[in-house]
């Protein structure tokens, strides 16, 4: 499964407007700043991001973009489906049905990763942008410290 920097920077981005003052408009140039992001490719996202009515944006000096809704009312998912941003763990390039593949039939592994990609799908459906912003994050509780299993010699114990 691979995240691009499109899903990141827009999760990202909305997570900056998310933390400033609700009542003015966060300016795409004070984002570009304060996260590292190009200011063409925040421009290129938020048109992305506007048009699914996740952002409204205001013209002029004082403008920029606040959130459409509050924080908490946005799933993580919508953000990442509006810059186009495909969270699809298996390799398969058909449509729903068809096999993946070369002789159209369906990879061995197939199931296993629609699973996942279904279970990451949820999650995100799940976590509002205020989730995302909350100092209090909680670890998953099945696997609390992720990362040290991660960062165990490179591998992970099961």
């Amino acid at each position: 499964m691979k995240l691009s920097t499109k899903g990141r920077y827009a999760v990202t981005a909305m997570a900056d407007i998310a933390r400033q003052d609700h009542d003015r408009p966060v300016s795409l140039g004070d984002i570009s700043e304060r996260q590292g992001i190009s200011l063409a490719y925040l421009e290129q996202l938020f048109g992305k991001l506007r048009r699914a009515g996740l952002v409204t944006s205001m013209r002029g000096p004082g403008g920029g973009y606040t959130l459409a809704r509050q924080a908490s009312a946005i799933a993580v998912a919508e953000i990442m489906a509006a810059v186009d941003e495909r969270l699809q763990a298996t390799q398969c390039s058909g449509a729903v049905g068809e096999g993946c593949t070369s002789d159209g039939a369906q990879c061995l592994t197939h199931n296993l990763w629609e699973r996942l990609s279904a279970h990451v799908h949820v999650f995100l459906q799940q976590t509002s942008l205020e989730d995302v912003i909350a100092t209090d994050i909680q670890p998953c509780p099945a696997v609390p410290d992720f990362t040290a299993l991660l960062q165990d010699e490179g591998s992970v114990r099961v």
